[in-house]
């Protein structure tokens, strides 16, 4: 397995990893939601997301424990595939006519 300083590298690379992936997941939320509705939409995506990490942290430190880390590490690549076929199906886009009526 990773020596000290593995762990350490893996660990200095998630920060970037995550500042890039957040504006990304939360930038089609916000195209799809009307802004009487966005902020609210957004909490739930958030609250959701954040409950995610407590719940999945604890899932897959149980299925580490039991079936041993590679098995956790296929278990979450699985779930976050099957998540965005979820999104593919389920987000519709959704475009919005002005005035003149040009689609933007």
């Amino acid at each position: 397995m990773f020596e000290f300083g593995g762990w350490l590298l893996a660990s200095v690379l998630l920060g970037p990893g995550t500042a890039l992936v957040h504006p990304t997941l939360i930038a089609p939320g916000s195209d799809a939601s009307h802004p009487s509705w966005r902020a609210r939409s957004l909490s739930v995506y958030r609250f959701w997301r954040d409950l995610g990490y407590a719940v999945g942290a604890l899932a897959a430190g149980l299925l580490a424990d039991v079936f041993g880390a590679a098995w956790a590490i296929a278990a979450i690549g699985v779930l976050t595939f099957l998540s965005g076929v979820v999104v593919a199906i389920a987000m519709i886009e959704r475009r919005q006519v002005d005035a003149v009526g040009t689609a933007r």
